[in-house]
């Protein structure tokens, strides 16, 4: 069930629609809000003024006292009209830009954005690059969004607005709000844990607060809905399910403002290794702690004759990028794993397990063997220093790009051992020629083949490996987790 906001303040402006939202978003409108407390402000000054005054005047002359007690008193009201009418002008100039600058088109996800494009991050070394509301850099004003477009995210826009002059007719959202811009989607698991660890960063560096609210934006596009398994793995990260504001009820133009917001649009660029893997290792053990599952790692287990277990895990696809002799495959590393004492070879089909099922196995795995693909996200699950071997089919060398490395990086960025990758010579053929870019179509749902010799060799190198490296950490009596990386520092 997704998280509820905290309770509904509702505008009290009769010329405001009242948005039919949840009952539990806490929301007020700007006149509401902030009209109240600017009259109390300008009704203290007031007094205060007025008091100093007259106690001034007890001193004079009573044949001057009165005049000069209306003096005063106009022009304090003067004072106090000219005040409102100073909120009403920065009220009026309150400029929306569009969300979504189409003159960076050209390098969108890179430098200096089209989402957001006049603002700068904040930018502290090793750190996530974000903007946050109100803040120093911000001048103490808020972010306000017009945002509710799915088809062109440059009709979405955004301004920024000081708490005591908030746009006319603009609806304030109390609590923290999370605001994400992601260049991909939200429902491919790796391009949303992507989206999602520098906030997971953000939240570890202030002392565990946690959103009210997630804004999702792809390419300045709203978005209301995020893959099943990084719903659950924020849940347990954050200690609640997402709420993902939708902006129900708020007309097209009506501005929404957020008491405070964190805005972070580069995904993990900025992180620093060290930052990057203290983010992972927080997930991770908030993982299992919601899954109820052991945090004292893999060296805690052992076999019948006192070994560390060795857990070799095939996970497998269905589709695209699946082996094409499933069976086969299995049976070389099955073969291997058979020759180390503590081995034990799980093969399991992503698509067929809960998030908590995919947890329990990363925690039993010490080496990971899979096809590319996004069921491989799940690495950063297994205690730190596992491995990772990967599968490729025929022609992603050459057409794939960068992103055939992700799970390259990942492994990287949570403290694993990626052990290279495996790619198929043979496929499908492509009647453009094999380095032609549209080759990459056909490549991308082709399938794995095998090579035993390879295969083989490659099994029992990295199971060595590792059975050398648990029993030296088996000897020393070391551990891979503790409670308490769940906290946050």
């Amino acid at each position: 069930m997704a998280k509820s906001p905290p309770e509904l303040s509702r505008p009290t402006n009769p010329t405001l629609k009242t948005p039919s939202c949840p009952k539990q978003r806490t929301t007020m409108s700007a006149s509401s809000l902030y009209s109240p407390k600017l009259s109390i402000f300008l009704l203290a000054l007031c007094v205060s003024l007025f008091t100093l005054y007259h106690i001034r005047f007890l001193h004079a002359p009573p044949s001057s006292t009165s005049w000069s007690l209306m003096h005063h008193w106009e022009r304090v009201t003067n004072c106090t009209q000219e005040l409102e009418s100073m909120a009403e002008k920065l009220r009026q100039a309150v400029t929306f830009l569009p969300l979504k600058d189409l003159r960076y088109a050209d390098t969108a996800p890179e430098g200096h954005t089209w989402f957001m494009s006049s603002m700068h991050d904040t930018r502290e070394e090793g750190e996530e690059q974000h903007q946050q509301f109100p803040s120093e850099s911000s001048k103490g004003r808020l972010l306000c969004l017009k945002g509710k477009e799915t088809h062109d995210g440059s009709w979405n826009s955004y301004a920024l607005a000081w708490p005591e002059a908030l746009p006319i007719n603009a609806t304030l959202l109390k609590g923290l709000t999370f605001v994400s811009y992601n260049h991909y989607n939200y429902d491919n698991i790796w391009h949303g844990l992507s989206a999602m660890v520098p906030f997971v960063s953000w939240h570890r560096r202030n002392g565990c607060e946690s959103p009210s609210r997630w804004i999702l934006y792809h390419w300045g596009e709203l978005r209301f809905d995020m893959s099943p398994w990084l719903k659950i793995l924020i849940e347990a990260t954050f200690g609640g399910a997402p709420y993902i504001e939708n902006f129900e009820g708020v007309n097209d133009n009506q501005p929404v403002c957020f008491e405070k917001s964190v805005v972070i649009r580069h995904n993990e660029g900025g992180m620093s290794r060290d930052r990057r893997i203290e983010t992972y290792d927080l997930m991770r053990c908030r993982a299992k702690v919601y899954c109820n599952l052991s945090l004292e790692g893999r060296i805690a287990e052992i076999n019948k004759q006192g070994l560390p277990v060795i857990g070799m895990t095939l996970f497998m696809r269905t589709g695209p990028r699946s082996f094409k002799n499933e069976s086969a495959v299995i049976g070389i590393f099955e073969k291997e794993c058979s020759k180390i004492d503590g081995c034990r070879l799980m093969v399991a089909h992503s698509n067929n397990l809960t998030f908590c099922e995919q947890v329990k196995l990363m925690s039993l795995t010490d080496i990971l063997a899979s096809a590319h693909g996004a069921q491989l996200t799940n690495l950063f699950l297994m205690d730190k220093n596992s491995s990772v071997m990967e599968f490729f089919p025929k022609g992603w060398l050459k057409l794939a790009g960068v992103g055939q490395y992700v799970f390259h990086w990942l492994a990287d960025s949570s403290g694993m051992r990626h052990q290279g990758a495996w790619r198929d010579p043979n496929g499908d053929e492509c009647p453009y020629g094999e380095d032609d870019r549209r080759c990459m179509s056909i490549y991308k749902t082709g399938k794995i083949g095998l090579n035993e010799t390879y295969f083989t060799e490659w099994a029992k190198k990295v199971l060595n490996e590792v059975k050398l490296k648990k029993l030296e950490e088996a000897a020393a009596n070391k551990t891979n987790a503790s409670a308490s990386i769940c906290a946050c520092g």
